[in-house]
């Protein structure tokens, strides 16, 4: 079936007519079945936008790779199962069901990463891998991370990352930054096996600085 009969949604209880309202990401917890993007986005909700809305009505969907690849990957799909579907050749549909199941699970998994193990055969998944590094980042005071993203570097085991932070200014940011660079290089290669040889970090957004409570003062802000 195609991605866009409305039998075969990616997610449960979504609008059947008409582009969405409202911003693009919600701060609602995904349906079941749905799957989230490394940049946050749910899949559901990028293919609908990019299908019912014109590609310039969200910069982010233009601008993020990972929405891009997205919906040129089910977009390609999508054309060959209306073929399939035209064809009503016995076994086809189950031939498109099989297809739609690995393209989610590509799109979930993202890019494998080759760890720097010596026989070089071990690959672990992109968005795995940035699960792990943007909780190490977190773990860093005063900062948090809005993307990460992981390349392989030539032909070998080398990675680079590349991650997007909020972060306060009750500190200089290169010292923060230089933390949080440290944080997940010993993640990496602690953690996972990664040999990361570079941490691109950009600091796109502020976040509001909270003081630490003197003493006397209960955390719950009880009396």
């Amino acid at each position: 079936m195609a991605l866009d009969d409305p039998h075969t949604r990616l997610s449960g209880p979504f609008e059947a007519d008409g582009p969405r309202t409202g911003p693009a990401t919600d701060d609602v917890p995904p349906f079941a079945g749905d799957e989230v993007l490394p940049c946050g986005r749910l899949l559901s909700r990028v293919w609908e936008q990019a299908r019912d809305a014109p590609p310039a009505a969200d910069p982010h969907t233009v601008s993020c790779p990972h929405c891009h690849e997205a919906v040129e990957g089910l977009a390609t799909v999508n054309a060959a199962t209306r073929a399939l579907r035209a064809e009503d050749t016995p076994g086809l549909h189950a031939l498109a069901d099989r297809v739609m199941e690995v393209v989610r699970a590509e799109v979930r998994l993202g890019r494998l990463l080759p760890l720097a193990d010596p026989d070089r055969t071990l690959r672990i998944a992109e968005s795995a891998a940035a699960k792990v590094l943007r909780q190490a980042a977190d773990t860093v005071a005063g900062a948090r991370t809005v993307t990460c993203r992981l390349a392989p570097e030539d032909a070998g085991t080398d990675v680079r990352v590349t991650m997007t932070l909020a972060a306060t200014l009750d500190r200089p940011l290169p010292d923060r930054v230089h933390q949080v660079r440290r944080s997940v290089l010993d993640s990496a290669g602690q953690d996972l096996g990664l040999a990361v040889t570079a941490v691109d970090i950009t600091v796109i957004d502020v976040l509001e600085w909270e003081p630490p409570l003197g003493p006397g003062f209960p955390a719950g802000g009880g009396t």
